[in-house]
Order: C-alpha cells, then structure tokens, then sequence
C-alpha cells in the first residue's frame, strides 16, 4: 500500500517521495510510502533500484561511488549492508553530528525532488491507486531526464 495515515493530519491519508539521484540531480531511482513508513525501509529498496552506470573508460560500473544520506537513513544495519557493498558512506549519525555538513550535496537531492514536483500533477496527489501516482512520477522522472541530457548536447 502506498498510502498511510498521516502523522501531521489525523484525517487524511498520506504518502511519501523518496528519491535517489545522482550527482547532478537526475533521479536514478524513486520510491513512494505511506506517510507513515519511517525513512529508513525504503532506503535498501532503492539502492537496490539503482540502473547499471556507464563510465566513460572500462567496464560498465553497477553502483553508486558514495551514499550521501539524511539522519533518517541512518542504522547500523544499513551501514553494515552498505560496507559489504562496497560503497562509501556519508550519512550524519543523529545527535552527534549535525547535517549541516550534508547542506552542500543535499541541495541535489532536493532540487531534483523540486524538478520532480513541478508537475501540476505530482504536486497534489489526485489519484487513489498508488500505482497510478507511481506511473506518472516515473513519467515525470522520465522528462527530466530527458529536458537534462536535451540540455547537454546543444
């Protein structure tokens, strides 16, 4: 189910945008949850939705280099899974550090997020099945990836 009860508004059922994307903000991988999912369950699933990587020289890459993350992202489980992947972790532990940090390589994230909302029709959400929300937020990924590499070859 991609819908939950809210935690802000009692009445209403909720869902969430997590989104992976790269270093110039194109989103990789998307994900939709409840409002009332923590975080940090979606975060395997969508390393896991990264696409294979093409590099410039060599071999195709199949991961990420490194994971920037919020504090919300943060468990040992998940630092554990991702060292035995191999990739370079940054994620702010909660109460030791602060985020401020992360600002610089957050602004990405968010930013792509905004590309993503710009959509009239992904910014309120109108449709009851999640898997129609999901549909149109993959077309949305779509045409701003699109509008990005339409800009870079002219």
């Amino acid at each position: 189910m991609l819908t939950g009860s809210n935690p802000v508004d009692r009445g209403k059922k909720g869902s969430k945008l997590h989104a992976l994307s790269e270093a110039q903000g194109i989103p990789l991988a998307l994900a939709v949850s409840g409002a009332n999912v923590h975080d940090s369950q979606t975060f395997k699933p969508l390393i896991l939705g990264t696409p294979a990587i093409l590099s410039r020289r060599g071999p195709r890459r199949r991961r990420p280099a490194k994971i920037r993350a919020d504090k919300a992202y943060y468990l040992a489980d998940h630092l554990t899974w991702l060292r035995g992947r191999r990739l370079v972790t940054r994620i702010a532990r909660p109460g030791i550090e602060s985020g401020e940090r992360l600002g610089r390589h957050r602004w990405k994230i968010e930013r792509s997020i905004s590309w993503l909302f710009g959509y009239r029709r992904l910014t309120v959400r109108y449709e009851r099945k999640g898997s129609h929300f999901l549909a149109f937020l993959g077309l949305a990924a779509a045409l701003t990836c699109y509008k990005k590499l339409a800009k870079l070859t002219t």
